[in-house]
């Protein structure tokens, strides 16, 4: 499984995404996670990145709603809750990793 966490530069969710994706990562087997800053629209275009953070599982962003656009802005992840938050929930990230395991 290929992990990429883009983000552009100063990003403050971008560390809570981190920690969260690594208390889900704990107990599996090794997975690296590779770390892309996003500078411009053009590079945000060229990955996939929907706002920051954004997490690609083996290249593709699997929180992303069919059809948005690359952008190079704050993102904002609906929670089990319902509520807003600046990353995806341990339990969000745990599923589309399960999911990710299933396809392989």
């Amino acid at each position: 499984m290929e992990l990429t966490v883009l983000a552009l530069p100063g990003c403050p969710h971008a560390p809570v995404l981190e920690r969260r994706l690594a208390a889900v990562l704990a107990g599996r087997p090794p997975v690296t996670v590779t770390r892309q800053l996003i500078t411009g629209a053009a590079e945000a275009a060229e990955w996939g990145m929907h706002g920051s953070p954004t997490l690609l599982v083996n290249g593709h962003d699997p929180f992303a709603d069919p059809g948005s656009a690359p952008a190079v802005a704050c993102r904002l992840y609906r929670g089990e809750d319902g509520l807003l938050d600046g990353a995806p929930t341990e339990a969000a990230l745990r599923r589309v990793l399960e999911q990710a395991d299933a396809a392989a």
